[in-house]
């Protein structure tokens, strides 16, 4: 099959490559010799050429380079990225997936706008390449740059997170009616920037995936999807949900297993066996809640914390925030109280004049133990290079 090897990713014969300027870029380039393993993320040719026909890792350039495989990075939205080593057939799998669900092959125009040190934007840009696709790189330009090429090139295709999605809805430009399919991962879509997507790309299926580095799709949301879960399972992938003791629950936390799986850390070689010593089922931070057919996740294990006896995941709040009059970004961190332990505090970047509507809202919605009871404004809101926000940065300016 073409786009399929055992030592590497190759190229499909009706490939064709479009740089940041618009100009096309031979694809026999991606089989030269001599091309270095490893390379930074910027700039994005050059990175790409190193993803095909060999073992490669964008992104770390300084860490030793991977023996067999590929290696990705995790976000880093808790601590250091880290490096996920892979096999090549864990991510052709979903390629053939994805060519049957959204027609990612010949055909196709995508356009990836994200860092290709992203392990959804490589996926995105490898993927298009391997199935025949026409791929756009449009990495390094600014958003506004961004939504006029994605226009004037008439992108059919776009793989972006929620993070690139404000940004590009933001600028000034051109609406996407050449957009027939939006594919987002990373973060869920607030109701706010849905709907701002939706007058961008009026003609655009949005379909939302949640995943991660290590497991690459988990589930998929479409326009049916209860706006408050994250989708069914992804075709080939199994949950499950067990309880504080291991049992299998309606609610706890989340396990997967499915073709799709990393192979382990690239520094710590015994997470691969521990992997394979646990069945092949991969113990993930979130926890879930099925809802019916659906998975509704409830937050992650890292950074719930406890106010007045009570466990706080702030990723409820965010994300109702997000659908609030005046808010643009929000977070919501733990500060300690010397009466109960820990208290909510909420960084916000927006108009702080609704500030008055937006603690109301949050009482209302979630109570006064775990509302916020103050707003802290910022003029300017950290990101990772993932596009995800910064906490550790946001917590700096707390203190």
């Amino acid at each position: 099959m073409a786009g399929a090897a055992e030592d590497g990713f190759l190229p499909h014969p009706q490939a064709r490559l479009f740089g940041p300027d618009g100009q096309k870029v031979a694809l026999p380039q991606l089989q030269a010799a001599n091309r270095p393993a490893v390379l930074p993320d910027r700039p994005a040719l050059p990175a790409l050429l190193a993803a095909f026909g060999q073992s490669f890792r964008i992104g770390a350039p300084e860490a030793p380079a991977p023996v067999t495989g590929f290696e990705t990075l995790t976000s880093g939205s808790t601590g250091t990225p880290r490096r996920i080593a892979r096999s090549f057939a864990s991510w052709q799998a979903g390629f053939a997936v994805n060519a049957a669900l959204f027609g990612t092959g010949t055909g196709a125009r995508v356009g990836v706008i994200g860092r290709l040190s992203q392990s959804l934007a490589l996926h995105g840009a490898v993927e298009a390449l391997a199935l025949g696709a026409e791929l756009h790189l449009l990495d390094c330009l600014r958003p506004d740059r961004q939504r006029a090429e994605l226009a004037r090139r008439g992108v059919t295709l776009l793989w972006a997170a929620p993070a690139q999605l404000h940004l590009l809805t933001e600028a000034p430009g051109p609406d996407l009616p050449a957009l027939r399919w939006l594919l987002c991962g990373g973060a869920k879509l607030d109701s706010a920037l849905r709907a701002r997507v939706a007058r961008l790309a009026p003609h655009a299926a949005l379909r939302e995936f949640f995943g991660a580095a290590e497991t690459s799709f988990i589930t998929l949301a479409d326009a049916e999807t209860p706006p408050e879960t994250v989708g069914r399972p992804y075709p080939g992938v199994e949950i499950r949900l067990c309880d504080m003791s291991g049992q299998p629950a309606n609610e706890g936390r989340v396990q997967v297993r499915s073709p799709y799986l990393f192979n382990g850390y690239a520094s710590d070689p015994g997470s691969a066996r521990w992997l394979a010593g646990a069945g092949g089922w991969l113990d993930l931070p979130e926890i879930a809640r099925w809802e019916g057919a659906n998975l509704r996740l409830l937050g992650r294990r890292d950074r719930m914390f406890t106010v007045a006896g009570q466990n706080l995941y702030p990723e409820a709040q965010e994300s109702f925030a997000l659908g609030l009059p005046g808010v643009a970004r929000f977070a919501l961190l733990p500060r300690p109280d010397g009466l109960r332990g820990q208290r909510p505090e909420a960084v916000v970047m927006g108009d702080a004049t609704c500030a008055a509507v937006i603690l109301q809202a949050l009482r209302a919605e979630f109570g006064a133990t775990l509302a916020p009871r103050c707003l802290h404004w910022r003029a300017d809101w950290p990101l990772l290079p993932s596009g995800k926000t910064d906490l550790a940065a946001l917590m700096r300016g707390l203190e």
